[in-house]
């Protein structure tokens, strides 16, 4: 019964108007410190579209696409289909997928801290050993460390960020993660651009940076406190106190507090999160768990990061330009997600949602239509054409980086109660990762065998997700985090789910 169950939930009665206290420097050099973690995402993005479109790499690892690209027609959609080549960007998310849902218990059992501090550990032996990787086996092994710790941070820092952030504000500081992605990928586009003439090794170089942010998430970690959510379901509550009066300035945390209580008794009961994301009454926060990151990764938008260089090859620009293409769209991005951090808390989730959903379905239509128009396996792509199909796909990449790239992280990270959030963040986590891995791996053949239909695939799953935030995602603007479940009981859908 509706009315009955409020018991279960995380807090027993809604505070949220009684919270007190401001944005600390303190909370905020918190969460930049740990938003570093999602420059290690977005560093590999970008970083391997790159390398593999560098002749001196393939030739040393994979000979074989060399030649085919060698031999190929400048603009042949299917000179780099090799799942050997999409094994080598794809393994990182695979690993990544599992590392996620090992990163869970040891996230809720010994703090975020702990996870932050394993992910940038594993991802800085993985950079040193694709640096120095002298045959196929060291390389997928070095992608593999990388995965376990892109698989530790993406579990711990959303989560990190959401609990330290104050209500009204949390928001634009969890996209402080996504702000951190978008500049490792930017970073990576730039270092790309740059060693693309450092021969033989400039490779070797792109690939070695990585170390940079992960010793960045290693320090950061070590330094950081961990949250009072955190402390508070270790049993530290005075620890928590103290905390979270430092990071609200302010000693009037009584009802904040009192949520993080409530919240650790229940999640206390609750011994196979796991098993009980799968309760009805945790309904929608698995439908979101699930769909949300499933979405982010349906837009499109690693296909074009991933393989950004590739793929502006494939469509007739020589080597630099396509890399200087491709650090564009990254710039792009980067400077994009800050016009999300500065209307999310005041315009809400949904809008840029809805909003950003119609501006990167009418950018894939644009450019599927005009490569289906004006280029093929005997056209060239005239110069005019060239400029549009960069124009749009930056406004594709625009419209993704103050919507989906964000909030594709944000609003899952906010809606879980505690008794099953580090669970709830593995599943969005491991969904992201999965899709990820499905795309890296499949995109280099999809492009072979749809040709300019791609952007009309990934166009219609946009019209998909769009419809799917109108009609089911109620606004999360404004809720304390530990009170979402009132949320969901008041939206027109859900409310019949939970009854």
């Amino acid at each position: 019964m509706a009315g009955g169950s409020f018991a279960t939930d995380s807090v027993a009665k809604e505070r949220a108007q009684q919270y007190k206290g401001r944005v600390t420097p303190y909370v905020i050099i918190a969460c930049v410190v740990a938003a570093t973690g999602g420059s290690l995402f977005g560093y590999d993005i970008g970083i391997s579209g790159g390398v593999t479109s560098m002749d001196e790499f393939l030739q040393k690892f994979f000979p074989s696409v060399y030649k085919q690209k060698i031999h190929a027609h400048e603009n042949n959609y299917c000179k780099y289909d090799s799942q050997a080549l999409a094994a080598f960007t794809s393994s990182l998310y695979i690993a990544g997928l599992v590392a996620s849902l090992i990163a869970s218990p040891i996230t809720r059992k010994h703090g975020r801290r702990l996870s932050i501090i394993c992910g940038g550990m594993s991802f800085l032996v993985g950079s040193a050993l694709n640096a120095a990787a002298v045959n196929l086996e060291m390389l997928i092994i070095g992608r593999i460390m990388l995965g376990v710790g892109i698989g530790f941070g993406n579990q711990a820092v959303p989560l990190y960020l959401s609990e330290m952030a104050p209500t009204h504000l949390r928001g634009g500081l969890n996209m402080m993660f996504q702000v951190a992605t978008t500049f490792g990928i930017f970073t990576a586009n730039m270092v790309n651009y740059g060693t693309q003439n450092i021969k033989p090794w400039g490779w070797r170089l792109s690939l070695g940076l990585a170390a940079v942010p992960a010793v960045l998430m290693t320090v950061g970690g070590v330094c950081l406190p961990d949250t009072p959510n955190s402390l508070v379901e270790r049993g530290l509550k005075e620890k928590a106190r103290k905390l979270l009066e430092k990071i609200r300035g302010t000693a009037d945390v009584d009802a904040e507090f009192q949520d993080m209580v409530d919240a650790s008794e229940l999640a206390s009961s609750i011994k196979h999160p796991f098993r009980n994301i799968l309760e009805k009454k945790y309904r929608p926060e698995l439908v979101m768990a699930i769909f949300m990151p499933t979405f982010q990764i349906l837009t499109g938008i690693n296909s074009i990061l991933f393989y950004a260089p590739v793929l502006f090859q494939t469509m007739g620009f020589g080597r630099a330009a396509s890399l200087y293409s491709s650090a564009l769209t990254g710039g792009v991005l980067a400077s994009s997600t800050f016009i999300s951090i500065a209307t999310v808390d005041k315009l809400g989730r949904r809008p840029l949602l809805i909003s950003g959903g119609i501006q990167m379905i009418t950018c894939q239509v644009i450019v599927g239509t005009i490569l289906g128009v004006q280029f093929g396996d005997n056209k060239e792509l005239s110069k005019g054409f060239s400029i549009l199909v960069v124009v749009f796909i930056c406004l594709f990449v625009l419209a993704f980086g103050w919507s989906w790239g964000p909030l594709g992280w944000t609003v899952p990270s906010e809606i879980f109660p505690l008794e099953i959030r580090s669970a709830g963040q593995s599943i969005t986590v491991a969904v992201n990762l999965l899709f990820t891995f499905i795309i890296a791996q499949a995109f280099l053949s999809l492009l072979c065998s749809f040709k300019f239909g791609i952007f009309l695939f990934f166009a219609g799953w946009i019209t998909i997700m769009t419809l799917f935030v109108s009609v089911f995602l109620p606004e999360t603007k404004g809720i304390p985090i530990e009170e979402m479940s009132f949320m969901w009981r008041r939206h027109w859908f859900w409310k019949r789910v939970l009854a």
